[in-house]
């Protein structure tokens, strides 16, 4: 099985190696490909160390599975060439999850949608992967009609210059240059990504998108307003979730801590809920807070947390890979 890792010296490139080691994936040729100003830099996996090759080369090696974390523009320009040499792409960037042509895969949720001809499969938004881990099930038993998100998310998600600014204004550093239009330390920032004419940004817009084409369900509505805070750990959310039928709490807990891949923590007596401070480094999804809506019937409060370099990124992008090579369709 030999894998290609395309953006590998990356924040998320990394942590995919880690994963990757982390769960034993049978990997028997690692390709490191990275920009060129890092080709032949070396980086570490499983205690050997291996050369960092060019794009062009990755695709000459005819890798089985090439896990690409590297931009959009890079996605859009090479994946095309990689499964045009039989290569299975599975993407990170938002180049191709709305492509009607492709499929978007949260593997506990949808992966049953695969099938050997899915030679570019897309990884979803960070923030959509933890909603829809809570969403599927839910939808299945009780029908979304209307879900309202706001997120908490971790300056990671904008990549490691943004870490670098937060920790140099914590530092009082002005020497760091800024990512983000305004200081992020003791603030936060209603601004994710890029505002569109409409003036949502496009990270809103992902996440109103993205959750109906991965449940296979366009009949509900969903809102979002998406904000940075100076956390490194993982991005929360709050989410009001209005259903067609009735429920009740006992069993929205339950349905959720049978739910592969989710954790409940939600015991307020206790002080017992998700913090990204708890979800740095694990690869569930956690969700607290659990309660309704006292304002109207039939609808749901609740809080969600995970790592967005993990579940959101990496971890996601290896369970789609785990997938494929349990049921041979790579």
């Amino acid at each position: 099985m030999k894998v290609a890792v395309v953006g590998s010296t990356g924040m998320v490139g990394q942590v995919m190696l880690k994963v990757l080691e982390e769960r034993n994936f049978p990997v028997t040729e690692l390709i490191p490909v990275a920009s060129e100003r890092s080709i032949g830099k070396k980086v570490k996996y499983k205690q050997k160390e291996y050369t960092i090759v060019s794009i062009n080369d990755a695709i000459a090696a005819k890798p089985d599975i090439a896990i690409f974390s590297a931009g959009g523009s890079t996605s859009l320009e090479y994946a095309p060439q990689f499964a045009a040499a039989g290569i299975t792409v599975i993407d990170n960037s938002s180049a191709w999850r709305m492509d009607p042509d492709k499929k978007l895969v949260v593997p506990e949720i949808n992966a049953g949608v695969l099938t050997k001809e899915d030679k570019i499969i897309a990884n979803p938004n960070c923030s959509t992967i933890q909603l829809v881990m809570v969403l599927g099930p839910l939808n299945k038993k009780y029908n979304l009609k209307r879900v309202v998100v706001s997120t908490y998310q971790s300056v990671t998600g904008t990549g490691k210059a943004a870490v670098d600014q937060l920790n140099a204004e914590i530092n009082t550093d002005d020497s760091v240059p800024k990512v983000y239009p305004y200081q992020i330390f003791k603030n936060a920032l209603p601004h994710c990504d890029v505002f569109s004419d409409d003036d949502y940004t496009k990270e809103e817009i992902k996440l109103m998108k993205e959750p109906k084409k991965i449940l296979g369900d366009d009949t509900f509505n969903l809102t979002a307003t998406a904000v940075r805070v100076p956390v490194q750990g993982g991005h929360s959310e709050s989410v009001n979730i209005e259903f067609e039928n009735e429920f009740e709490l006992d069993e929205i807990r339950k349905i959720l801590s049978e739910t592969p891949g989710v954790i409940v923590m939600d015991d307020v007596k206790n002080n017992i809920y998700p913090m990204p401070l708890y979800s740095e480094g694990k690869d569930e999804v956690f969700v607290g807070r659990i309660r309704r809506d006292l304002s109207q019937p039939k609808t749901l409060n609740l809080w969600i947390v995970a790592d967005n370099l993990r579940k959101g990124a990496a971890t996601n992008a290896v369970q789609i890979a785990e997938y494929l090579v349990a049921n041979n369709l790579v």
